[in-house]
């Protein structure tokens, strides 16, 4: 991903609320399939982390992403956002 399209994912991503918290559970399969089912309906989401997680943010944004094969666009505070591209539809 280049430079310039990361910007314009910061951009968009300005707008957005957070749709996803990550807690003192931190990250379970649940919340993974979660987050994968929302990435493939909208590419981009945020999530925010909770002071009650063992996880800072970063931790939390590149566990999910590892996961799910997206990419970390921004993390900013307890907050990051996720993108990854629809798959085509056959």
């Amino acid at each position: 991903m280049t430079g310039a399209e990361r910007a314009v994912f910061r951009k968009t991503a300005n707008t957005l609320k957070p749709i996803f918290q990550i807690g003192k559970e931190d990250i379970g399969e649940n919340q993974i399939n979660s987050v994968d089912e929302a990435l493939t309906k909208r590419e981009l989401i945020k999530i925010a982390v909770l002071e009650t997680s063992t996880l800072s943010a970063k931790e939390a944004a590149g566990t999910l992403a590892e996961a799910l094969g997206a990419e970390v666009i921004q993390c900013i505070g307890r907050k990051f956002v996720l993108y990854r591209e629809k798959p085509e539809e056959e």
